[in-house]
């Protein structure tokens, strides 16, 4: 599945199901044109997964409400919830591995814990 361009219209409707990887990337960075190709391949092998890309140049709104500071950085979604979070450019097996363990997790579990923690949150 190719990759598909993020912005900050579609973000809900776009993690609201499955699993989705977000990239957040910019023209002007060394390491994010060496992760993108990567980034398309891994996507290629996975077609039930949502590649994303946010350009931070483009949707600034997006890598603030994420609290991007370095890129590029990927963050993984499942059912809506986010899993995962880390900047760095990603070598192929780590992503292949990442998305395996995202396919493997327990979301009953998951989801009891996101509740927790949103809960907590919002007691604040």
């Amino acid at each position: 599945m190719p990759t598909k361009e993020l912005t900050l219209d579609q973000h809900d409707s776009t993690i609201s199901e499955g699993i989705v990887l977000i990239d957040f990337w910019a023209e002007w960075c060394g390491p994010c044109k060496r992760f993108a190709p990567v980034y398309e391949k891994v996507s290629e092998s996975n077609p039930d997964v949502v590649f994303a890309k946010v350009d931070t140049e483009a949707e600034p709104e997006l890598a603030a409400m994420y609290g991007v500071r370095s890129i590029p950085t990927l963050v993984a979604y499942r059912d809506g919830i986010p899993v995962h979070s880390q900047a760095g450019a990603l070598p192929q097996p780590v992503l292949e591995d990442l998305i395996g363990q995202v396919r493997a997790l327990d979301m009953e579990h998951v989801r009891a814990q996101y509740a927790e923690q949103v809960a907590a949150r919002d007691k604040v």
